[in-house]
């Protein structure tokens, strides 16, 4: 059940939001860490009770972030998210109605830091997501490291992400009779290394597997631009070809996941710290792309398209950037 939250901007209520925040931002640093800490007490002090039936259990259910995820309209219902949302605050805005007799895929841009505006439009029951687009279930793809953590992966699933391997995404999109709404984020964790405020770098011209998958589904493709997401944090200046970004690409080649050195504010100053400044995001979501269903396509189709997509992704960012205090000279920088 969602709640509405009263328009109030009391000091009581701007501390519960940071605390929603600061507590979101702990679960991505900390909590994986403190899960498998727990794994390994319960393991080294032989509660086996305990220990025994959950591992037994995990490895029947490991496959189940690639077949739907387990989402828990209880967790997406949590309070705090709705303090989350509306401590920077998130929008979802619309811009063309879509067919539910369909399956899409939803690009979502830039990645940022800690892609804020997919996880509160997508990953909650605060958004306007269900009043803006009726008929749809959206399944954000995230990597899989996220779902290879026992205890944490259960954490993560419950509000509704699952992984972004081929097989996952081809089993949201083989929902027959449409409705189903694969959101990826295309740059993936190389494009938060330019999360960089006032800079709009994306990581698109080798994605092309995306295009792919909508070609042999037949899912319509839809640009999705989240202003304001490259503003919340701050990261370290890392130019490409500096010590700083070699190493952190590296890493990146090897974990899977990037490691941007990132700051904002505290909890009680705004000088130096882990939690997002509060700036306005509005994610846009644009036209949709039709996409004939094409089994086998060849490399000239899935280029054309590809093509085709990066013109649409940027005519969306053309058409809203000025609503939202970006400059007419800025423009979007295709990698």
């Amino acid at each position: 059940m969602k709640i509405e939250f009263a328009p109030l901007n009391t000091p009581l209520v701007r501390r519960l939001q940071t605390a929603a925040v600061l507590l979101w931002v702990l679960s991505f640093l900390l909590l994986a860490q403190v899960c498998i800490g727990i794994l390994v007490i319960l393991i080294i002090y032989n509660y086996w009770f305990l220990y025994v039936p959950y591992l037994t259990w995990l490895y029947f259910d490991w496959c189940t972030p690639e077949q739907g995820g387990r989402r828990s309209q209880w967790v997406r219902s949590w309070t705090v998210w709705g303090y989350f949302k509306d401590y920077f605050p998130i929008h979802l805005i619309k811009t063309w109605n879509l067919d539910p007799s369909h399956n899409y895929i939803f690009g979502f841009h830039p990645h940022g830091i800690l892609v804020a505006g997919a996880f509160g439009n997508f990953c909650t029951a605060y958004s306007d997501f269900k009043e803006l687009f009726p008929g749809f279930t959206a399944y954000l793809h995230v990597l899989p490291f996220w779902f290879w953590c026992p205890f944490f992966r259960e954490y993560v699933m419950s509000g509704g992400p699952v992984s972004v391997s081929r097989k996952s995404v081809s089993h949201v999109l083989s929902k027959e009779g449409g409705g189903n709404i694969s959101v990826i984020v295309l740059g993936g964790a190389k494009e938060s290394l330019d999360a960089h405020p006032g800079k709009f770098i994306l990581f698109i011209r080798q994605r092309k597997g995306f295009v792919k998958m909508a070609l042999t589904h037949g899912a319509y493709l839809v640009p999705v631009f989240s202003f304001g997401e490259n503003e919340l944090f701050k990261q370290v200046d890392n130019p490409e070809g500096s010590w700083l970004r070699t190493l952190q690409e590296k890493l990146q080649k090897i974990m899977g996941f990037a490691l941007p050195l990132f700051h904002a504010r505290g909890i009680f100053q705004y000088n130096f710290g882990f939690i997002p400044y509060r700036k306005p995001i509005h994610t846009v979501v644009g036209r949709p792309i039709p996409v004939p269903q094409t089994l086998h396509p060849t490399a000239e189709q899935i280029e054309e398209l590809h093509q085709t997509y990066m013109e649409e992704l940027r005519k969306l960012f053309e058409e809203h950037k000025r609503k939202y205090g970006i400059p007419e000279h800025e423009t979007l920088i295709f990698k």
